[in-house]
């Protein structure tokens, strides 16, 4: 199959379009726009339902109730707007409905700017909104991780009946690069048998995320964990580079890692004993095989764009094994692999 050249915004559409998503309702806002602006002729296309909302708040509701009658359904924005879709992601969650969730992320806190970010990293994998819930969140860092992801993401909401998180940034959104656009397979999946999707001749199906008998929220809830440890035991996914050896392994993830994927090959190429591991969920964090990479003669450093989030995660992975270091740049400022390197470079 040829490659095709895309703008990552542009590459998740089609690929949703791909994976049969036929709803997609947003409100615009930099740097993802190419993605409602791109759905907005190609959905149609294929039979499906384009709505620019009259706000985000409007979007996430629009996709609960296309989710609600068994589409296929999604929905992007940039951090702010995600911030304002937070009640009707924990609406989405809490009446188990699929959906998939786009966040370019974009410099904060408030209107910041519209520079690539990491800093929505505990917003994602921690459950923004309220009460015990949480994403499958995804993190990829090229256009054909991107494009294959965004298709997995419609099969494991399906499959969990769980919202998804796509966690990009302003980089992987607005960058062309060649990919191959690997063809679509719809595994076997459950039939949506709860949907609204009339109900003449059985009972009517009853979607909500209001519990008030005695005892009845507990016992929701407590399912709803047993979903979350499935996808701890089964979705964890992750790279590593150079690890086996290493003295010192670079934890990162998304447009990070790639930054950090030059300095480390560099730094390798010095002859340093230097590796690199990125997280690819960041819920379910790869905890385990971290803790399996850390000892006493080790350390890890966490690379992020922002003023430290997931090296929280790495340290409660690591468990005191490894020490473990944070190296960012807040506030949509990017770092260079140039600067990695030096900084790198005085921990060799």
């Amino acid at each position: 199959m040829k490659k095709i050249l895309m703008k990552g915004n542009e590459a998740i559409a089609e690929a949703a379009v791909q994976a049969e998503c036929r709803f997609y309702a947003g409100y615009p806002i930099t740097p993802q726009n190419e993605i409602p602006e791109y759905m907005s002729w190609r959905i149609p296309e294929v039979g499906g339902t384009f709505i620019q909302a009259e706000s985000e708040l409007s979007a996430i509701n629009m996709v609960f109730g296309a989710s609600a009658c068994g589409a296929r359904a999604m929905t992007s924005s940039s951090s702010p707007g995600i911030s304002l879709k937070q009640e009707g992601i924990s609406f989405l969650a809490g009446a188990e409905l699929p959906a998939v969730i786009v966040n370019m992320q974009r410099g904060g806190p408030g209107l910041g700017n519209i520079s690539a970010s990491q800093a929505d990293y505990f917003q994602a994998v921690k459950g923004g909104g309220h009460g015990d819930y949480r994403l499958l969140v995804y993190a990829p860092y090229n256009l054909q991780e991107l494009w294959d992801i965004s298709m997995l993401a419609f099969d494991k909401a399906d499959e969990y009946r769980n919202p998804v998180m796509i966690l990009g940034d302003a980089i992987i959104g607005q960058m062309m690069e060649p990919f191959v656009p690997t063809p679509y397979v719809r595994p076997e999946l459950p039939e949506k048998t709860w949907a609204l999707s009339g109900c003449e001749g059985r009972k009517p199906n009853v979607i909500k995320s209001l519990f008030m008998g005695e005892g009845e929220l507990e016992q929701r809830n407590y399912m709803l964990q047993d979903k979350y440890q499935q996808m701890r035991d089964n979705e964890v996914r992750f790279q590593t580079y150079n690890t086996d050896d290493a003295e010192i392994i670079v934890v990162a993830f998304g447009i990070a890692a790639r930054i950090a994927m030059s300095a480390v090959r560099k730094l390798r190429s010095e002859g340093h004993k230097i590796g690199l591991f990125r997280p690819i969920t960041l819920f379910p964090f790869p905890e385990k095989q971290l803790n399996d990479l850390a000892d006493k003669n080790r350390r890890f450093i966490a690379v992020e764009l922002n003023a430290g989030q997931m090296v929280e995660d790495v340290r409660l992975a690591v468990n005191g094994k490894s020490e473990v270091l944070f190296y960012g740049r807040p506030g949509g400022a990017i770092i260079t692999p140039e600067e990695l390197h030096e900084k790198l470079l005085t921990l060799c």
